[in-house]
């Protein structure tokens, strides 16, 4: 199981390096967030992942670390998603305002000739 979710990560991440390198800003954008989804999974995969564990202990009983799900990794995630979102909306805004300005959505600003 972890060489599959090693192997998902890495084809995520990959295609978003290889959209980022694309000439357009709406690519560079998609591979911005497929990227951020890739280290996502990576930080729940380095946190243990559980099933139908809890994150916490239930009242009166002692505690058994080896019972519970770590909580920090879903808490890191839950960040880095909203982190994620407002950096989306302020590159949308740039975008399109950089759209108006120049007339065309190319990273460096210039349409290739052809």
């Amino acid at each position: 199981m972890e060489a599959v979710l090693s192997l998902a990560i890495g084809i995520v991440f990959g295609a978003g390096i290889w959209l980022v390198l694309r000439p357009r800003s709406f690519q560079v954008l998609v591979g911005l967030m497929l990227m951020s989804y890739a280290v996502n999974l990576f930080i729940f995969a380095m946190g243990r992942l559980a099933v139908d564990r809890p994150p916490i202990t239930r009242a009166g009983t002692v505690p058994d670390p080896a019972a519970l799900a770590d909580p920090v990794p879903q808490a890191l995630v839950l960040t880095a998603i909203v982190i994620g979102f407002a950096t989306t909306a302020l590159y949308l805004v740039v975008m399109i305002g950089a759209r108006g300005l120049t007339g065309t959505d190319h990273v460096d600003g210039e349409e290739p000739e052809a």
